[in-house]
Formats: structure tokens, C-alpha cells, sequence
């Protein structure tokens, strides 16, 4: 097993036999696991070969078949409601449990002190795990925006360099009325983000639905989508964001997408067939789905809540997997580890037999979402590597990984979480 300390300590080496999902590599090869060496110059990658055509040095490290994996890209997060799990819990596990623990908490705790400390906290355990960029939403339904946006901007300047972080704003679609909104377009496009709400079923849902589009057209801002995040077929805000898409000059994501796992076969085509028409990406955050969906008292659940992965990817939509909520009211679990939001991932969705690119929903396709060029191993990127214990898919699966190697800029980083004692002083 490779250790960090079998990492040379100086700038240039070689990493030999190592196993890398064939999708992201740069070219992709048709391999589920292609063998490879990397060259390491820099902290950077020079060059990668194919594994047993170069010559082992006194600088080269035998992975013997260790998958490596590039940093991670997760694009749905709330970083700003991270660990509030011990003062606030849900009281029934449900949504509206979630809503109303995460509202009451935030009226009673979120200052800046406690928001920057729990973002901090959360971006060391991701950086631990190996994630190299975030998407995160914050709430900001006023007067919470005032506080979370600066600490955001503040967090993000520490964080440079680090973390790549983008920052999407939100609120429910029904709250984005003037002279809120507006304020809220130009506070995002201020602080470099993107246009976010929660949308669902609702009466008024065109004409709310064009005022965003609207707002986010004349700032040149992208748009990021909590759609349909319930168990009622009849939500389908997603069918409409498709068609206004259309026309839209910027990216449009949607996350959760849950109604849309309980309706008609023909329903549910029709809204694949759109979103692909209209490029809308869609990401998928099967962990906190299946902790909040169809929950009931004393009542086993019986369905999933997660989005329809497979036909989305048949239809050639991006789709991407994300860690979402982190020990908070929506879930109360979790440490922004997007190895383990793919494992679980895996066996709730059933993206195996075969796993083929699925691993590029952690990876590159998130990063494309983001418009960033992280998320696959090709000559010149950063040395950011994941290196873990497994060697194959069933290996790296079925354990937590808590012995990988993180590599940032080539060199090894301290992959220890930090200590959740460091915030017993919020609670």
C-alpha cells in the first residue's frame, strides 16, 4: 500500500503502474481502468504513459495498481449550513422538518462569526478528502444575504488557490420578488456566482420562473436550480426550466430533480428529451434524497427519491454527483467526501455492471459544469491526485478509503479531518 511518505520530497518523480478510471483520462481511453504511468514535474503532470513503457528510476514510486483519481469537483453544497446538527435537528427526518429546523437556526445563530467558522470547517474536510472545487449555495433570503455573501468573499479570498469555490445564491422562487431580486441578481453578479432559486409545484410558476431567466440574461449570470425536490408527480418545474432554456445564452443546472423519478415513462421522456435539447445539466445528491424522501412515521420508505440517472445519461445529458448537505437538518450526515458520494451513489442508483464513466460525475463533467478544467489526469494539469488503498473498483468500493494519498501540487497533504471538538464552542 502507498503511503505519503514514499512520496519524494522534492519536484520531480514518477508515479509507475497506477489504475485510473479510462474516463478520466486525457484522452479518454476505452479501458474502465487503464493502466498508466505519470511523470510528475513541477506539480504538475508532464506526461502520462502507458503503464510498463518507461524505465523505473531511484525517483519512481511503484503503485502497484493503486487507483488514482484526479481532485474532485463537487457542485451541490451548502456550506453555510454545515454542522449545525448539534444545536438544531431535524425533529421528524422529513423536508418540512428540515425547512423549518434549518429557518429557526439561522434566525437564532447565523452570524458571521458562526457562518465563516462552520464554512472554514467544512472546506478542511473536503480538502482532506481531495476535493479541488466547490459549488456552494448559500441562503439568501433577507436579511441572511447581508452576512453570508461577504463571509463567503472573505472564506473564498483565504481559501485561493486551495479550494476553486463559486458561490450560487438562494432562495424560493416565490420570494424573489422586487425589490429583492434585484438586489440579489446584482449582489451574485458582484461576488462572481450564479443565479440560484428552489423551485416546485406552483400556480404562478411561468411567470416567476421568466422573471429569473430574466434577471440572470441581463447580468450574463448562469442559473442553478433546486427543481422539483418532492415526491409529487405534478411538480414539474424542470419541463419549464427546459423550455426557457432553450434560448438562454448561459449554463443552466438543475439539482435533485426527485419528482421527476415517480412520473409517466412518456412524462418524464418528454423532459429528457428538452433538457438535452437545451444542454441543462442536472446533478443528483442520492444521499440527502433518500435521507428525506418518502419518509414517514413508523413506515419503512419505499421510494428512492433519486433522479433518473441512467435515462439522463442515455439521452446525453451531463450528469453529474454531489455531496450536498453535511451534518445539518436536510441531512445529518456526511463530511464532503465525494469518494464516498460515489460509492453510495453506486449501490443506490446501481451504476455498475459495468461502472463505465460514471466516475467522470465526481470529476470532469461537475468541473465542465463550473467552466473550470479540473476533473481529468492530462499533461499540464496540476499534480492534484487521489491516490487510495484499492487497486480495483470492488476494492476501492466496498472499503471507506481513509488510507488514501492525497497529492496537491505533486507533494502529499495531511489528510486528516479536523476535529468536530473545534466547534463545540457554537453549540
Amino acid at each position: 500500500m502507498i503511503r505519503a511518505s514514499d512520496i519524494p520530497a522534492h519536484n520531480s518523480f514518477r508515479l509507475l503502474n497506477g489504475s485510473i478510471p479510462g474516463c478520466l483520462l486525457e484522452p479518454v481511453s476505452v479501458e474502465e481502468l487503464a493502466q498508466v504511468d505519470i511523470d510528475i514535474v513541477d506539480g504538475r503532470i508532464a506526461a502520462v504513459h502507458p503503464a510498463g513503457t518507461t524505465a523505473p528510476s531511484p525517483d519512481s514510486v511503484d503503485l502497484d495498481r493503486s487507483m488514482v483519481w484526479p481532485g474532485l469537483v463537487d457542485v451541490h453544497t451548502h456550506l453555510d449550513k454545515g454542522h449545525i446538527w448539534p444545536r438544531t435537528q431535524n425533529p421528524d427526518g422529513t423536508f418540512m422538518g428540515a425547512l423549518t429546523a434549518s429557518a429557526e437556526d439561522r434566525r437564532r445563530y447565523w452570524s458571521a462569526g458562526d457562518v465563516a467558522r462552520r464554512m472554514d470547517f467544512s472546506l478542511r474536510c473536503a480538502y482532506a478528502h481531495g476535493t479541488v472545487a466547490i459549488r456552494t449555495h448559500l441562503n439568501s433570503e433577507p436579511p441572511q444575504h447581508a452576512i453570508s455573501w461577504p463571509v463567503f468573499c472573505d472564506v473564498r479570498r483565504r481559501w485561493a488557490g486551495r479550494m476553486h469555490l463559486q458561490p450560487v445564491c438562494l432562495i424560493a422562487l416565490e420570494k424573489l420578488v422586487e425589490p429583492v431580486a434585484t438586489e440579489l441578481a446584482d449582489l451574485v453578479a458582484q461576488s462572481n456566482g450564479v443565479l440560484g432559486v428552489m423551485t416546485d409545484a406552483s400556480p404562478t410558476l411561468d411567470a416567476d420562473l421568466q422573471r429569473v431567466f430574466s434577471l440572470a440574461r441581463e447580468r450574463g449570470l448562469d442559473l442553478d436550480f433546486h427543481a422539483d425536490e418532492s415526491l409529487n408527480p405534478e411538480s414539474r418545474s424542470l419541463d419549464r426550466i427546459a423550455d426557457l432554456a432553450l434560448d438562454f445564452p448561459g449554463k443552466v443546472h438543475a439539482g435533485h430533480c426527485c419528482s421527476l423519478s415517480i412520473q409517466a415513462d412518456e412524462t418524464a421522456a418528454t423532459t429528457l428529451r428538452k433538457l438535452k435539447a437545451a444542454g441543462v445539466s442536472v446533478s443528483s445528491q442520492p444521499m440527502c434524497n433518500l435521507y428525506l424522501q418518502d419518509r414517514q412515521p413508523q413506515r419503512t420508505p419505499r421510494l428512492r427519491g433519486v433522479t433518473l440517472l441512467h435515462e439522463m445519461r442515455a439521452c446525453g445529458i451531463a450528469v453529474a454527483l454531489a455531496s450536498d448537505n453535511t451534518r445539518d437538518p436536510f441531512y445529518g450526515y456526511g463530511d464532503l467526501d465525494l469518494l464516498e458520494t460515489f460509492t453510495q451513489a453506486v449501490r443506490i442508483a446501481h451504476l455498475d455492471r459495468p461502472i463505465g464513466d460514471w466516475p467522470a460525475a465526481v470529476a470532469r463533467t461537475p468541473a465542465a459544469i463550473m467552466g473550470l478544467e479540473d476533473g481529468a489526469i492530462r499533461a499540464g494539469a496540476k499534480a492534484d491526485l487521489i491516490i487510495c488503498e484499492g487497486r480495483t473498483f470492488d476494492e476501492v468500493l466496498s472499503r471507506p478509503q481513509s488510507r488514501r494519498v492525497v497529492l496537491r501540487d505533486g507533494q502529499p497533504i495531511d489528510t486528516t479531518p479536523p476535529d468536530y471538538r473545534e466547534l463545540d464552542d457554537l453549540f
